[in-house]
């Protein structure tokens, strides 16, 4: 149950690893996919207290806005548009250090300083995107990849 949920502190990879196993009984047996999706991104905003957190899916040619946490957000995207669609065209994780130095950046929030998306796949088509945005620059690194894509995958089953 998401009142349950035990925000650990510590460094980023014990807060991953304390995660991700309340992540898994979260969603274990819902068979909704928004549902699941939504109480991702709250896991993940509570935890991290990241500046906006949640997914895009794709609806034919472009990435519609799904469950998010966060201020208001970008509706739609298309492909190899901005860090999401660019994520969803290369079907590969992005991390962006400085969103202002990425090309063709999206600003849906000028507040929004990094930024990593990781694409959702399912029999190697992407389905969707899970985008997190940090206030920071620089927030995202190679254990955000490694977590993040754990948890993206635990969706995609």
């Amino acid at each position: 149950m998401a009142e349950d949920l035990k925000i650990t502190a510590g460094n980023k990879e014990l807060q991953y690893q304390s995660l991700i196993p309340q992540i898994k009984a979260l969603i274990r047996d819902e068979p909704d996919i928004i549902a699941n999706l939504a109480n991702v991104s709250a896991a993940l905003k509570e935890q991290f207290k990241f500046f906006w957190v949640g997914f895009y899916l794709v609806k034919s040619d472009e990435l519609v806005l799904g469950p998010f946490q966060g201020p208001v957000a970008c509706t739609r995207i298309a492909l190899g548009r901005g860090v999401c669609g660019t994520s969803w065209k290369e079907k590969k994780t992005i991390v962006v250090p400085d969103v202002d130095a990425f090309p063709g950046h999206i600003a849906c929030s000028s507040l929004s300083r990094s930024e990593i998306v990781i694409p959702v796949l399912k029999n190697e088509e992407v389905w969707g995107v899970l985008d997190v945005d940090s206030e920071e620059i620089n927030k995202f690194d190679e254990t955000d990849q490694k977590y993040l894509g754990q948890i993206v995958g635990l969706l995609s089953v």
